[in-house]
């Protein structure tokens, strides 16, 4: 998947989220649309595509989904490290430093994601979003630990008003570096079903 231009919006009603992402589909001709529902209710409408088709299917949603949009992202020039990230694939490593940004909104951590693996020479370990983290979301940066730490306060400054907290651990210990790495959920070290 190598668009230029990645949208999403957050909606806290999957009723308004539903007709909003119809809208905007409708309105524009984007490469890509992907929707669904996450934790805690809310409805996700990922979209993908030249910048202006993007542009103009995000003014669709919003203006169909005013009164229940939550939270919105537009990057026109998205890494490539975020939509593998999108996808679910974590890195392997056990670099210097770990660094971690929480959000109250899955729109702000691939925001904030974004931000950080540009801004500095990190790589993005994981991106979680949603399910499992009650609606919130959580990126994992990893590298050495100035830029762990330049890539937390680039990533800092694009959560804004949705961080919920920031954290650089320098040389985390190879046994929570096994457990941070791996799914997330605590019942899967027990198998218990993640429902």
């Amino acid at each position: 998947m190598d668009f230029p231009a990645l949208a999403l919006l957050e909606f806290s009603s999957i009723a308004a989220g539903i007709e909003a992402g119809d809208a905007m589909v409708k309105r524009a001709p984007v490469s890509k649309i992907q929707t669904g529902t996450v934790q805690p209710g809310h409805y996700l409408v990922l979209v993908v595509g030249d910048v202006a088709s993007v542009e103009e299917a995000v003014a669709a949603g919003k203006e169909v989904g005013q009164a229940a949009l939550r939270d919105a992202l537009f990057l026109p020039n998205v890494h490539p490290d975020v939509v593998i990230a999108l996808g679910g694939r974590r890195q392997a490593g056990h670099e210097d430093a770990l660094g971690i940004i929480e959000t109250t909104s899955v729109a702000s951590a691939i925001l904030a994601a974004d931000a950080g693996v540009k801004g500095a020479e990190v790589s993005l370990l994981q991106l979680r979003l949603a399910d499992g983290l009650g609606g919130k979301g959580l990126v994992y940066f990893h590298g050495l630990v100035a830029d762990v730490e330049t890539a937390v306060a680039i990533a800092t400054i694009s959560a804004q008003n949705q961080l919920v907290k920031q954290r650089v651990i320098p040389q985390l210990h190879t046994e929570m570096w096994e457990n941070v790495n791996g799914y997330g959920r605590f019942g899967q070290h027990f198998g218990w079903d993640a429902a």
